[in-house]
């Protein structure tokens, strides 16, 4: 043989990694949630803001304003 080494590899050792690699999932995973839900509450602010600003410009240039005069 050559300077490569035979290497055993069993069904725990895939197991372990396996589980390993999982654990590393799931911690993303959580993070990426609160991430996601921090972006999703400034989108939804974000959009209401602006709704309310252009309803609040439009109201004022369509305002209709009656004088009373008296004779």
């Amino acid at each position: 043989m050559s300077a490569m080494t035979k290497h055993d590899i069993n069904p725990s050792d895939l197991e372990a990694k396996m589980r390993e690699l999982q654990g590393e999932v799931e911690t993303t995973a959580t993070s990426a949630k609160q991430y996601a839900l921090v972006a999703g509450a400034v989108a939804v602010v974000a959009v209401v803001s602006v709704a309310f600003l252009l309803g609040r410009r439009r109201g004022k240039k369509k305002t209709t304003v009656v004088e009373v005069r008296r004779i």
